[in-house]
């Protein structure tokens, strides 16, 4: 069960005249510059560029380099587990399949993404997050067993919408984590057969249709119940899911007037969801200002990834 909020990833893709391939991870602060070639090294700095450009130049280039500046902005931090990584790599082939004019949907998009990400660049992970930023909005996804994904849109009640915005509230812990340790983990205890860790999975599973339910229903007390038993059941996956920190801000948060709370991700840092009633919202802001962290806006966009050729009459790259 997922939805998306109006927290973005760009990519300006631009083409070059000078034989070269130019990236720039403004988001992370690092550049790249080599040779347009048909296979790039891979730049630890600017992986998923590097990764996205391979894939793209040797399947549907036909080998052929491609002298381009790629430059790259995300709304989040990295590692801040609102699916940042993996929104970019999405925004990334899609500056590709405009550029290059490529008959890719949604759905060739999203699993392009996967492929590059987790298979290609062995990225721990899931396939969540690439579904849900080429789809957007509100979407009950299903993934099967021979690969097959389903995503159905779900048609949510404008009021409960509104609703669920002045009841949310996004707080960056200020901590971010490699979300791949952490998952890592818990597939090795699957892996393993771990009963706490697959009857936790199980659980997980479940809630995601109780959440489905009360979205569409408009039942949001229950919102709150299967987040806190989610919540629950995520942190019997693996250890690292949550700290003292994280417990620390959420029992703030309860005694401040709130509902429920969970970490987004993996968990072990980033990004806390947290709800309140919108009545005593207010007083869960006031006590998280108070801290270290930051908060964000939890408003939904019905979108998913879209491109558009630049209005302004300016070059991505500036003369030097």
């Amino acid at each position: 069960m997922n939805a998306t909020v109006s927290l973005y990833a760009y990519a300006h893709l631009a083409p070059r005249s000078d034989g070269k391939i130019v990236f720039e991870a403004a988001e992370y602060g690092n550049r790249f510059e080599h040779e347009a070639v048909s296979e790039l090294p891979i730049d630890e700095g600017t992986l998923l560029h590097c990764g996205v450009y391979n894939r793209i130049v040797r399947q549907y280039n036909g080998g052929r380099p491609l002298p381009v500046s790629v430059r790259t902005t995300v709304d989040v931090p990295s590692g801040s587990g609102l699916g940042g990584s993996s929104t970019l790599v999405v925004a990334l082939i899609e500056a590709y399949r405009r550029y290059l004019d490529l008959p890719l949907g949604e759905y060739e998009i999203a699993h392009l993404a996967f492929e590059i990400e987790r298979l290609e660049l062995g990225i721990a992970g899931g396939k969540q997050d690439q579904y849900a930023a080429a789809f957007g909005g509100f979407n009950f996804m299903e993934f099967y067993r021979d690969g097959r994904v389903i995503i159905n849109p779900l048609r949510v009640n404008s009021a409960v919408e509104r609703e669920l915005e002045a009841s949310l509230v996004l707080y960056f812990t200020g901590r971010s984590r490699n979300s791949a340790e952490v998952i890592e983990t818990q597939q090795t205890k699957m892996i393993e057969g771990n009963t706490k860790s697959v009857e936790a999975m199980m659980t997980l599973k479940r809630e995601a249709v109780e959440m489905k339910e009360a979205i569409l229903t408009g039942h949001l007390d229950s919102i709150a119940e299967t987040m806190n038993r989610g919540w629950l059941a995520k942190k019997s996956t693996a250890e690292a899911v949550s700290n003292d920190e994280i417990e620390r801000i959420l029992e703030l948060v309860l005694n401040s007037g709130g509902l429920a709370g969970k970490v987004s991700g993996a968990g072990g840092g980033g990004f806390l969801l947290l709800l309140a009633n919108p009545f005593e919202r207010h007083r869960v802001v006031e006590a998280l200002t108070l801290e270290r962290g930051q908060l964000l806006p939890a408003a939904f966009t019905h979108e998913g990834v879209h491109s558009w050729r630049q209005l302004f009459q300016r070059p991505l790259t500036s003369p030097q």
